[in-house]
């Protein structure tokens, strides 16, 4: 499997990115595809996934400011209203879907390369 993350970079508070995920090698038809992310000195975070049957999940803090859309062939993650404290390395992972997307990141065997997302004026 092969996760290649594109289109951070820096943006000054309230603006908006649009990350991309090119995914490649999951050869399951039921999967969890999520976006993960890192902040310096912090533990990873699962900000949102999306499931084989079209099921979204956020984590409380991105709501109404994080929107997933995707499949398990590429998944985009648009960041709007950005905030400092959504400075981190955004991390597109996937996994096969048993019953429910983990929330935990450590349920995502697949990972990406991260892609750097600085929200500075």
């Amino acid at each position: 499997v092969e996760l290649v993350e594109s289109g951070g970079g820096l943006v000054q508070p309230g603006g908006s990115l649009k990350l991309s995920c090119a995914a490649s090698g999951f050869a399951t038809s039921s999967y969890c595809m999520a976006w993960i992310r890192q902040a310096p000195g912090k533990e990873p975070e699962t900000v949102a996934t999306i499931d084989s049957y079209g099921n979204i999940e956020y984590t409380d803090s991105v709501k109404d400011r994080l929107t997933i859309s995707g499949d398990k062939a590429r998944v985009y993650l648009q960041l709007d209203n950005l905030k400092a404290e959504d400075t981190a390395i955004y991390y597109c992972a996937s996994q096969q879907r048993v019953y429910l997307c983990p929330a935990d990141p450590r349920g995502f065997g697949f990972w990406g390369q991260g892609t750097q997302v600085t929200v500075s004026s």
